[in-house]
């Protein structure tokens, strides 16, 4: 069995980018997410990119049970893997209270639980020269009234796979830090309430791939793609997190939707 990249959240517009990427450098797929149908679908689109292996496995990566099965079929196949992409994610934005207990659950089971526990499995079955590539978010720079649990996430990511680095010194171990990426309708929407700030820090999703790689190839800590968004980095750190709070909660405050 040969060596491959495992993706999760592979058939999201952000995975299905990094899916046509790796294959344009080589790299056989694993791929995850949901709906086995989007899967199967997606397989045979990027088949007709190269020819490379392509294992899918529908799962729901909140639940223990779906990942179990996904580790038991990994197991099954030989596969050892030479890569993990950590892009599934959930970004469900509201005032906490308005949260059902399932919901709550639900986002951090995938943004944080599920991450690491399929980082952790794909650890167990790694060859050597190990990659990691979790999708954190611009978000997680700062604490987000009205995103609360969104950015505190992903703020989450960026500390674990940050110490980690530390720990799995012959990998390399990469946070990718977006801002708005428009491959849905409701993220194009999220991008025009921003007003001036949201067109200045979205970028596309084949740009925004483009740089993770380069940045793990290279094994930078963190990569927050383009010059507006590392700006915009650079004044949080510099700006009283009062300010940036009561900032945020201004914008926001007035905007909520649900997971998908």
């Amino acid at each position: 069995m040969s060596d491959f990249a495992l993706v999760t959240g592979a058939t999201g517009g952000l995975g299905k980018e990094f899916c046509r990427q790796l294959i344009a450098r080589g790299d056989n797929l694993f791929i995850t997410g949901r709906s086995e149908e989007k899967l199967a679908i997606l397989k045979e689109e990027l088949s007709k990119i190269g020819t490379v292996e392509i294992l899918y496995f529908p799962a729901d990566i909140s639940s223990e049970t779906d990942r179990k099965n996904l580790f038991e079929y990994a197991d099954e196949k030989g596969v050892k893997f030479s890569a993990v992409y950590n892009v599934a994610g959930v970004d469900i934005q509201k005032p906490f209270e308005e949260y059902t207990e399932e919901k709550l659950i639900f986002q951090c089971r995938v943004n944080l639980e599920a991450t690491l526990s399929v980082t952790r499995y794909a650890l167990s079955r790694r060859t050597e020269n190990f990659k990691i590539l979790t999708v954190a978010s611009m978000s997680g720079s700062v604490p987000m009234p009205y995103f609360a649990i969104y950015s505190a996430t992903k703020a989450a990511l960026i500390n674990f796979y940050t110490s980690l680095r530390y720990e799995c010194k012959d990998c390399k171990i990469t946070t990718l830090a977006p801002g708005g990426i428009p491959t849905r309708a409701d993220i194009i929407e999220d991008i025009k309430v921003q007003g001036l700030k949201g067109k200045l820090s979205s970028k596309p999703a084949d740009f925004v791939v483009k740089k993770a790689l380069k940045g793990l190839d290279k094994n930078k800590r963190l990569v927050i793609p383009g010059a507006f968004n590392k700006f915009v980095y650079f004044v949080e750190k510099i700006t009283p997190l009062g300010i940036q709070c009561r900032f945020v909660a201004k914008n926001w405050q007035n905007k909520s939707k649900d997971a998908f």
